[in-house]
């Protein structure tokens, strides 16, 4: 059952089984159910890798797969970041636009590391939730004494993230 017929040469299944969370426990099929376990369930073609001792192990392929699962995230969230609006007609417009969304998502990332860990909603919202919560955020930028002050509007449900976050208005604009 470790591999199927008309699969390539060196494809293999690899299953790990696992206790189920409580995150899980609504998505879980019938078998699982039955039996009281998860189920996950990897197809590679990944043999041995020369000079890394223990490379053709089953555990060590299931860890190398399952932390790929975070650069995928990262893709897919670079995707909604503005890469998803690739590819144009111009090379030099692909350029442009591949450097500004890189970034969008530079900023998105040093943004939530160091100001919005602290804040659960927000430390790892998906980036529209982010846009629609702190990126467009309905405020206005007023200057008195030589300061300046952010005035957020106080019916915007998350009117206090910037301020959770210690985001000044200095900061926000410069």
């Amino acid at each position: 059952m470790n591999t199927r017929e008309g699969w390539p040469e060196g494809m293999r299944l690899i299953v790990r089984r696992v206790r189920p969370t409580r995150r899980h426990r609504k998505k879980l099929t019938a078998f699982e159910q039955r039996t009281g376990w998860r189920y996950c369930i990897t197809a590679t073609n990944i043999g041995r890798m020369w000079g890394i001792a223990g490379s053709g192990h089953a555990q060590f392929l299931d860890v190398l797969h399952r932390s790929h699962a975070g650069v995928e995230d990262r893709v897919r969230t670079n995707k909604a970041m503005g890469l998803g609006n690739l590819p144009s007609a111009s090379w030099e417009v692909n350029r442009g636009w591949m450097l500004a969304a890189n970034l969008a998502a530079d900023l998105d990332a040093w943004l939530r590391l160091l100001a919005l860990h602290d804040i659960d909603d927000l430390a790892d919202a998906e980036p529209d939730t982010m846009r629609f919560r702190l990126y467009h955020l309905p405020a206005r930028l007023a200057d008195h004494a030589r300061r300046r002050f952010l005035r957020i509007e106080r019916s915007w449900p998350w009117a206090n993230a910037p301020q959770l976050s210690g985001i000044s208005a200095g900061q926000l604009v410069g």
